[in-house]
């Protein structure tokens, strides 16, 4: 039976030193249309993978339909994530192509075809519930970002910060609004929530923790991960 590839036991290993408590942000990096780098940081929620198949990870992150990396993604269905965690001065640098899922009722169009997938096309055939596991992520996180989704477009122009005030602090989960008013709010925040999927191809680990720095590289090839020892 396969097993979960050595980089993402390291990697979970790394979070659970003391020192490296509460670092589950990390930064990731786009291309749009244009070839212009864009890069932002986001708060990581899940990793998942097809039963039985613990060889094949796919991170999970939460954001704004509406939101630049959507477009960005669409045209170009790959990324990278950088993870440093500061405590064991561990990077992890992880690439992977991309599904963007969005609501039933989001105006969404999928873009680009993506890279060819594994993970996700047997997660499919597996019958994995994606809708659930989006509305799961939107109850996950905290009530200010739920709010969020439910505000202007992100990036788009205001007239000034005290346009903000207006907007809805703090939204509950789905299905728990205290008014009328607040569960429209709540639907709306639900319909422009989004989950990114990124099905990892290749990591960088890079150990600055220890002298001499060391530097591993993984990639996986079909169902395998090759392993390599490079220059740090």
């Amino acid at each position: 039976m396969a097993s979960a590839p050595r980089w993402l036991s390291e990697l979970k290993k790394a979070l659970s030193v003391p020192e490296n408590k509460g670092q589950t942000v990390y930064q990731l990096a786009t291309a749009d249309p244009n070839g212009r780098p864009h890069v932002r940081t986001c708060v990581h929620r899940d990793i998942v993978q097809p039963e039985g198949y613990p060889n094949l990870p796919v991170f999970i992150l939460t954001t704004d339909v509406r939101s630049p990396k959507i477009s960005q993604l669409r045209a170009n269905p790959q990324a990278e994530v950088a993870w440093w965690m500061a405590g064991s001065k561990d990077q992890f640098r992880i690439y992977g192509s991309v599904r963007i899922v969005a609501s039933p009722k989001a105006d969404f169009k999928a873009g680009a075809p993506p890279p060819p997938s594994l993970a996700l096309d047997k997660m499919d055939e597996q019958g994995y519930d994606w809708e659930k596991k989006r509305v799961e992520s939107f109850n996950s996180v905290n009530a200010q970002l739920k709010a969020s989704w439910c505000r202007p477009v992100p990036g788009s122009t205001i007239g000034s910060y005290d346009e903000a005030s207006k907007w809805p602090q703090k939204l509950p989960k789905d299905g728990e609004a205290q008014s009328e008013e607040e569960e429209q709010q709540v639907e709306q925040a639900l319909k422009n929530c989004a989950i990114v999927l990124i099905e990892t191809l290749e990591v960088d680990w890079v150990q600055l923790g220890v002298t001499p720095n060391q530097r591993t590289r993984f990639t996986r090839k079909e169902e395998e991960w090759v392993e390599e020892i490079v220059v740090a």
